[in-house]
């Protein structure tokens, strides 16, 4: 907040334009001035009187002092640059009902269209929001209907009227589900556009072309050439004439035509000037081959302060440190990468981080003959992205799978989102170390987690990505789903030449989550070819014809007379006609020429039945969770952020710096009520008068509970006393409870009221500084405490996702009549974890949630234990406000 009038740096962010390219928003700064008014004098007279309802050439200095000295709070001003140009600008005012601002914008004639209104008017909406205003009112003339229309279709419930020759508009500035939607449709274009630019360039200079076999400058300069790229190619060199064939330029300036697409492969200290050469020739996109930005204080700097120079020209960085880019359209045919030959035409694409595991990818995928749509190596990704490359591909009518090997994640609740909209239509494998988001990969500058094990990866089954822990399995996987059907379920036909290797096939489907529909263990294949495939053929179609069966697995020993590529076309004949997924191993093969490992003859081939089936197994998780329902995103009935936000702006007053404020029982309680959640009241006491006036307050019985928090749940250990109905009971139980208690030491006590029984639940969030909000839940006692027995979910959830993080704890079958107990009432877990969800995604000051225990009994459920602490939150990494990463 910046209430104080000091600079909100935090507010500063590169974003996309509609068109793809980029701009530099920020607040506005007195130093501005002399570039407003060259940005008023530059626009017609036209959007002058637009936007001031009447005409003045110049603006006055005291009108220039209005516009660019803002407090940052009650008046706040973006404006979004390109180099020095300023191309838009936007403000707001507060008015005199304090929740009430009056916005207004003004955009460049020469940048009209490029969605400058709708990203100015998402970051005053967000700023405002911040700033305690939940309205905003403009006064628009009729004809300016441009600025109307930014309005209407900003998913806002927009009321106007017309009065005195001006239309008055007004709204709501609260995210709702359709502005969430449009602000999110509008990003996916924009950074979609982005990378299509960048994808599919006309024209291209490889700046740092070299005629010395072996470097990066003739690689790239060969490989674009002899791949056939159907644009213009570039090469510049101070230092060659001719560099492959074509005539080298000294610099980027001696180029005759507009660049779209640099491809920089200088010496380190060289990339800075390049980069600036680009920036005035005009250049739309660098590919940046060049590494060495070392992954320490220096490296990371110089990387940031690369990239901000680029977007501040509205230029996408590929690298540092990237392999390059590969698409092979026809139409394009770009191999602006260090792979010696355009790979063969598929509708895989592939993503990449570091250099070495591009290649691991690339070869991989070379080797099992998969065609690419596609390849994105990112190298240290200090700009374009996973999350880019994913907005990409979602309209990309080549690309039907998508293969990323991870890192570092970014932007995780952003992934998470875009990963969970592409899985929908086609399927995204990720392949991620163990340590992925605990270590910074060198030239990374992300956030690393602090969030509990298994978090990140629930995120992931959340977004419905198909997981895997190498390169190999992630082209295990894509094999399969490049070139069949997906299954439509588990059921799996099994087919060997051998008895003994079908039944261990048969009991490792079960390990997969699949189910054998078919067991066909007698094969005879060692009968010649004109005999043995006809009757393969007949068997597999037929179990492929039964409705049960939804895939086949075939598995063979190696047979007289018959070669696998001769059983994987007869295979393929089959799968073709049923429109099911087939895949084949052959095992036992030693002449390597007659071992398929990959595509052959469009069967997926692999080396062992093992990799067979887990790959079809992930493959079939995958679409059951594509086809499932996957709920709504509701706001339960009972919450008001505002209070929430208002109550959350006094406590954190009292906190500095990182420090962290626990509140107390009555902030708590609240705190919670602004969500309708209810805690169970405690009082604590210094005497047995105290104790006894305390429990006449709550009603008898009541429970006695000492302070220590490892001890107040524990009944075993004397920690917990129940059902104490009288004073004098009480009485004793206080002296009982100190003696039993003086080993562990000296602790105070509450008082509480007795609830119903119930099965005891542990529910927890934090902020996490990579993931954002976490929400965990668990079965309270050794479940958690000793078995780490969690279920994991990063918000915000929808109500399928509420239902499965109540089910993923295996102690969790204890709700649902256990052994012979009643079951639980799961509806009112689920409502809690709901709200606690929704709370910890609009809050992120609230650092730790804990609720312990949650006593679920066959109707409701009782909050018996809260702790709070509350923060300065650092800012989430996917805000409402549309920004690329820093």
């Amino acid at each position: 907040m910046a209430a104080d009038g000091h600079y909100p740096e935090y507010w500063e962010a590169d974003v996309v334009l509609r068109d793809g390219g980029t701009g530099h928003l920020r607040p506005i700064s007195p130093s501005d001035a002399d570039a407003v008014q060259s940005f008023h004098v530059s626009q017609s007279q036209n959007s002058i009187y637009l936007r001031f309802f009447t005409y003045k050439a110049k603006l006055s200095t005291r009108e220039l002092k209005r516009f660019t000295e803002v407090d940052h709070h009650d008046r706040v001003a973006f404006v979004i640059t390109r180099g020095s140009d300023i191309l838009g600008i936007g403000r707001y005012d507060r008015l005199e009902d304090p929740q009430e601002a009056e916005v207004a914008f003004n955009v460049s004639d020469s940048h009209q269209g490029r969605g400058l209104g709708s990203i100015l008017l998402e970051h005053l909406a967000a700023a405002a929001r911040e700033n305690g205003i939940r309205r905003f009112s403009a006064e628009v003339l009729p004809e300016n209907r441009k600025m109307i229309t930014v309005f209407a279709e900003a998913g806002y419930e927009v009321k106007r009227h017309f009065d005195d020759g001006v239309v008055m508009l007004s709204f709501d500035i609260d995210e709702t589900a359709k502005s969430r939607a449009v602000m999110e449709a509008r990003e996916h274009r924009a950074e979609a556009r982005s990378v299509a630019e960048l994808m599919a360039p006309s024209t291209i200079a490889v700046i740092g072309a070299s005629r010395e076999w072996g470097t990066v400058g003739y690689a790239l300069l060969e490989n674009l050439v002899e791949g056939g790229f159907t644009g213009t190619v570039y090469a510049v060199n101070h230092e060659a004439f001719e560099l492959h064939g074509l005539l080298s330029h000294a610099t980027l300036a001696e180029v005759p035509e507009p660049v779209d697409l640099a491809v920089i492969a200088v010496p380190h200290e060289q990339v800075d000037a390049v980069v600036d050469q680009c920036a005035a020739a005009g250049v739309k996109g660098l590919l940046v081959a060049t590494a060495g930005y070392a992954d320490d204080g220096r490296g990371i700097a110089e990387q940031r302060a690369l990239v901000h120079r680029a977007r501040a020209h509205g230029m996408r960085v590929v690298g540092p440190a990237s392999l390059g880019l590969v698409n092979t359209d026809p139409a394009v045919r770009l191999n602006a990468s260090m792979a010696p030959s355009l790979p063969s035409r598929g509708n895989l694409a592939l993503f990449s981080q570091s250099a070495g595991l591009g290649v691991m990818l690339f070869a991989a995928a070379s080797r099992r003959g998969l065609g690419l749509s596609s390849v994105i190596s990112a190298g240290n990704r200090a700009d374009v992205s996973g999350n880019d490359a994913m907005q990409y591909w979602e309209d990309d009518a080549a690309t039907g799978a998508v293969g990323l090997y991870l890192e570092s994640i970014g932007n995780p609740r952003k992934f998470s989102r875009i990963a969970r909209r592409l899985a929908l239509t086609k399927p995204v494998i990720v392949a991620k170390s163990d340590v992925t988001g605990l270590q910074l990969p060198p030239g990374h500058a992300v956030r690393t987690t602090q969030a509990p094990g298994g978090a990140l990866d629930a995120m992931l089954r959340q977004s419905g990505v198909i997981r895997v822990e190498t390169t190999e399995q992630l082209m295990d996987v894509a094999q399969i789903v490049s070139s069949q059907p997906l299954p439509d379920g588990p059921n799996i036909a099994v087919f060997s030449n051998s008895s003994g290797l079908g039944k261990v096939v048969a009991d490792a489907v079960a390990a997969q989550s699949l189910t054998v529909a078919r067991l066909v263990t007698d094969l005879d294949l060692d009968t010649g070819m004109s005999v043995a495939l006809p009757a393969l053929e007949d068997a597999v179609s037929a179990a492929l014809a039964d409705g049960a069966v939804n895939g086949a697995v075939v598995t063979t020993l190696p047979a007289r007379g018959l070669s696998a590529e001769a059983i994987a076309e007869c295979l393929r004949r089959c799968g073709e006609r049923a429109g099911k997924p087939v895949v084949a191993s052959f095992t036992g093969v030693l002449d390597q020429r007659l071992q398929p490992d990959g595509i052959e003859h469009g069967i997926p081939c692999f080396p062992s039945p093992g990799a067979a089936l887990a790959a079809l197994g992930a493959v079939a998780k995958y679409t059951q969770w594509r086809v499932r329902d996957h709920g709504e995103f509701i706001d339960p009935e009972g919450t008001d952020s505002d209070a929430a936000s208002a109550q959350l702006a006094g406590i954190l007053r009292r906190v500095t710096g990182v420090g962290l404020t626990r509140l107390a029982p009555d902030e708590s309680a609240e705190l919670m009520m602004h969500y309708g959640i209810e805690l169970v009241p405690a009082m604590r006491f210094e005497s047995v008068e105290e104790a006894v006036a305390a429990a006449d307050r709550l009603g008898w019985p009541v429970a006695l509970k000492t302070m220590d928090e490892h001890l107040r749940h524990r009944l075993d250990l004397g920690g917990v006393r129940l059902n104490i109905d009288t004073p004098a009971a009480l009485e004793h139980n206080i002296g009982q409870m100190e003696k039993v208690l003086a080993p562990f030491g000296s602790f105070g006590m509450e008082i509480q009221a007795m609830v119903p029984a119930g099965q005891a639940c542990t529910l927890r969030a934090i902020e996490d500084p990579l993931l954002g909000p976490v929400v965990s839940f668990g079965m309270a006692g050794d479940a958690v405490n000793l078995l780490d027995d969690w279920g994991h979910a990063v918000p915000p959830l929808s109500t399928v996702d509420v239902s499965d993080l109540v089910r993923t704890p295996r102690a969790s079958r204890r709700l649902f009549g256990y052994q012979g107990l009643p079951p639980a009432d799961v509806g009112a877990i689920e409502d809690l974890v709901a709200r606690v969800a929704l709370l910890k995604d609009r809050h992120p000051e609230i650092a730790l949630l804990e609720f312990n225990p949650v006593l679920v009994s066959t109707a409701g459920l009782s909050i018996l234990g809260a702790r709070i602490d509350v923060g300065n939150p650092q800012q989430r990494t996917d805000s409402a406000r549309r920004a690329m990463r820093d």
